[in-house]
């Protein structure tokens, strides 16, 4: 036994003169972990070669021809307060279109991935994170969704419930949560009143209107396409865009409606002009989409119609606006959207248990 022992203790000490150093493994084999030559110097490892994953990206500010599929390294691992998400569906919205001509305030200098929500699984976490590996989520990120991996602050990352798909998750994590927002934060649409939403045949317009539907006795009227009007429901009162839907409101209202929710400011004073006493209009876009963010201000304050601050004084009426990205990003409002977002989780929920019994 001693001289097996002195044997191994010979064979080290030779080892470690050669700049090697061996373990021994559970199964009795010795592993070298470091590699030597004779001049007792290690040798350099090659570089492992960097992980890329598929994105879409937005080159330059301006048309389609700049948006392209490229292959880029993957995000780095989570830090502080960070989770990796792998993802499985990605929305297109409004937002991804002002996006992409640069017709959005505090965006990243191109180039840079487009998307602004996605859900998937959690591939890494970093530290002080309540989340694990595997778990489904959706996310709300400035930007990058449209990519394989998407790295995001947790503030702005949102734990599934077991009966919310994918695609349904990125529908309901913005389209309706930005909805809500609009007709119970802002414009406060109470019981027994009107509210006239127009384009209520895209992704938000048709969020609002089943939000509005929640509200006892509340009469909705809409504005959409007519190809659209047989897939539209809920909606009391509906008219074409190319209609003279404001006098045909003004017919049926005559005392005026309660609210009105725009996508665009085009009709500005004529919408307006609908409005009850204590009505509110909330305006959450624009229609100005082909121009530079410079110039489409400009052209809205020199072409749209202007309403005195003091009419408003006088006649007891409400004009708002609400950006959900400006909220959540610039106004430090993540603990309130996260709030919104579980109310829609649970209505969502709440109607599917109903439909199945």
């Amino acid at each position: 036994m001693a001289e097996d022992n002195k044997e191994v203790s010979t064979e080290q000490q030779q080892n470690v003169e050669n700049g090697e150093k061996k373990v021994e493994t559970t199964n009795g084999e010795s592993q070298q972990l470091t590699n030597g030559n004779s001049n007792g110097t290690t040798e350099e490892q090659p570089a492992e070669p960097v992980k890329e994953m598929r994105s879409i990206v937005v080159n330059a500010f301006g048309g389609l021809k700049s948006v392209k599929v490229l292959k880029k390294p993957e995000p780095a691992q989570p830090g502080d307060g960070e989770v990796l998400i792998r993802v499985q569906s990605a929305g297109l919205s409004f937002n991804d279109l002002l996006c992409r001509q640069g017709n959005l305030l505090n965006l990243p200098k191109p180039p840079f991935s487009l998307g602004f929500e996605a859900a998937g699984l959690v591939e890494a976490v970093g530290e002080n994170v309540d989340l694990k590996v595997g778990d489904r989520v959706a996310c709300l990120s400035n930007t990058q969704c449209w990519s394989e991996l998407v790295l995001v602050d947790t503030k702005y990352v949102y734990k599934l419930p077991e009966n919310i798909d994918y695609d349904n998750a990125v529908a309901l994590t913005l389209n309706y949560v930005f909805a809500h927002y609009l007709m119970f934060d802002v414009a406060n649409l109470k019981p027994n009143q009107s509210v006239f939403i127009q384009s209520c045949a895209g992704g938000v317009g048709q969020a609002l209107v089943q939000l509005a539907s929640t509200v006892e006795n509340v009469t909705i009227i809409g504005t959409a396409s007519k190809s659209k009007h047989e897939k539209i429901e809920k909606v009391s009162h509906l008219f074409d865009h190319a209609d003279d839907y404001v006098t045909e409101i003004k017919k049926l209202f005559p005392e005026g409606v309660n609210h009105v929710l725009s996508p665009s400011d085009s009709d500005l004073n004529k919408c307006y002009g609908l409005l009850k006493p204590l009505g509110s209009y909330v305006l959450y876009g624009s229609s100005n989409t082909n121009n530079s963010r410079l110039l489409s201000s400009a052209k809205f304050w020199l072409q749209s119609d202007k309403i005195r601050l003091m009419k408003l004084f006088e006649e007891n009426k409400t004009i708002s606006g609400f950006s959900l990205r400006q909220f959540l990003y610039q106004q430090n409002g993540h603990d309130h959207v996260r709030e919104t977002v579980n109310k829609i989780y649970n209505l969502f929920v709440e109607q599917k248990n109903q439909s199945n019994n």
